[in-house]
């Protein structure tokens, strides 16, 4: 899709700016509508290789909850978010487990690490 203009809403900051941004051979050609340096990086990377937070739940076996909510420690490859999700959702843990502890370590070899959110201790 490269040498196509697209339409984009820039989420870096809550000002929402309107983009229209090209990317030609691998670098940003046109970019029209940001409204300073952080709104031409995100429309690079959303055309060249976008990456989302995941939040999702993971299987605990606790008196407290039924299952633990987790979230990527970085942002991941939105081509990678199914995939991902697979090995998520095949997950169960046991309590305790405290915030920030990794859940699964280094998860498709993306660097990224999907980590609690919530404390369990029962």
């Amino acid at each position: 899709m490269e040498n196509e203009i697209k339409e984009l809403i820039c989420i870096v900051c809550p000002r929402g700016c309107h983009i229209k941004a090209q990317v030609t051979d691998g670098e940003l050609s046109y970019i029209e509508g940001n409204t300073c340096i952080r709104g031409k990086q995100y429309a690079f990377n959303e055309l060249t290789n976008p990456k989302r937070m995941i939040t999702a739940t993971v299987a605990i076996s606790s008196q407290e909850l039924k299952r633990l909510p987790v979230m990527t420690n970085k942002p991941i490859s939105k081509d990678l978010i199914f995939k991902a999700m697979d090995i998520i959702n095949n997950v169960k843990v046991k309590a305790p487990i405290k915030i920030g502890d990794v859940i699964i370590s280094n998860i498709l070899d993306t660097d990224v690490d999907i980590v609690a959110t919530r404390n369990i201790f029962k």
